[in-house]
Order: C-alpha cells, then structure tokens, then sequence
C-alpha cells in the first residue's frame, strides 16, 4: 500500500531480459539506503519487489518484472536513462498526504497535451489532458482520485464522451515527479481509486442480485 506521495525520483541503470519477463535495474540516487531484498518499492505506479542487486552493494535497486506486468503497464517501454518516480510501501505510523494507492496498474493511458493554464485559472498551474481506456471511464469522477506515474492526483476536468480528463499540476509537483516530463502521445500508467472500483464492481456485479 502506497499514498502516491512520491519520495524521489530515480534513473532506469539496465534493463535486461529474463526467462519470465524483464529486470529492470534502478539508480535511486542514494535514496534507497537500507532498502533489502523482499521490500515493495511503487516504481512509476507498479507495485513493485526488490531483488538481488546485480552487482551487490552498488547502491542500485533490482525488480524482477513478469510478462503480465509488462503486458498491463508501460514498463516494458523504459530504456536505460529513463526518469521513474519511487515511493516506500506504507507504515502504519507514516501520515497518508495522498489518497490510498495498491500499486496495482490498471491501464495505461495516452497523454494528449500538456500546457500551461489558462489565463482564468490560477497562476503557476499546469495542466495535463490524459485519454484512458475505455473500461476506465466508469471509475473517474469530478474531483475524485487518480493516480498517475505513480504521483496521487486529483481530476480537475472531465470530458466522459471524449474520454480524457485533466489534472493540475502545482510547481512542487513538476519539481518533485516525473509529470514534468510528459509530452503528447506519452503512455501513462494509471491506477484508478480503490473506492470508486469497489463501489462500481458491487453495483455492477451484486445490487441487482439483491434488489430482487
């Protein structure tokens, strides 16, 4: 579990093929001092648990990543150089600043443009105009949680027939994340709100049930 605060910002080090899928190899940038085998890091959204270290102490952090995950998240897509957004799995003492976050991608979506505000919106926002699947629409609210890249976001405008929705993005955000990297036609991973899939699965698959 994650709150979609992220806590650094690392390098893609190696991507390597494997017998199940992929390893990637991450630079933390000192981040992830006392990180151990068996820990769950959030890399960009995906929920994600530290293997051996290729080279041992190097100070750099191992994920084995299989063909599900690969086929369900842009992580196949990294190339060594790549900037990736890293958060430490929740404690029960830390505070919750975001919303709650599983790590679990749900899709990924296309970035269709990302531009400064307009002159009637708040100075010094930024705003970017993503496209999700379409089995994603239903859990997307006006002002409801997304979750991006990993970073814990709240829906500033939606277009449902359109099928985009926008986020706004404040200086410390585009400082502190990979968002400030997106262009158009950019994958994104996405984690829709656990609530709001919890509330749309019951009602599609068990309040007609029990309303008969």
């Amino acid at each position: 579990m994650f709150t979609g605060l992220v806590q650094a910002v690392g390098r893609v080090h190696q991507m390597k093929r494997t017998p199940a899928g992929r390893r990637i190899v991450v630079d933390p940038v000192s981040w992830a001092h006392g990180a151990s085998e068996g820990d769950s890091i959030c890399v960009s959204g995906c929920c994600l648990t530290v293997a051996v270290s290729p080279d041992g102490d190097d100070g750099l952090l191992a994920f084995d990543v299989i063909e599900e995950t690969l086929a369900k998240t842009k992580l196949g897509a990294f190339e060594a150089g790549d900037r990736v957004n890293l958060e430490r799995s929740l404690r029960p003492s830390d505070p919750i600043g975001g919303h709650f976050v599983q790590g679990h991608v749900d899709g990924v979506g296309r970035v269709l443009g990302a531009h400064d505000a307009d002159s009637s919106l708040e100075a010094g926002e930024w705003r970017v105009r993503v496209e999700a699947p379409e089995e994603l629409a239903p859990y997307l609210a006006p002002k409801g949680s997304v979750c991006i890249e990993g970073v814990s976001l709240t829906i500033a405008e939606l277009d449902p027939a359109g099928g985009w929705f926008e986020v706004a993005l404040i200086p410390a955000t585009l400082a502190k994340t990979t968002l400030s990297d997106l262009t158009e036609g950019d994958g994104v991973n996405l984690e829709m709100d656990i609530l709001a899939k919890t509330v749309v699965h019951y009602l599609r698959h068990h309040l007609p049930q029990a309303t008969r």
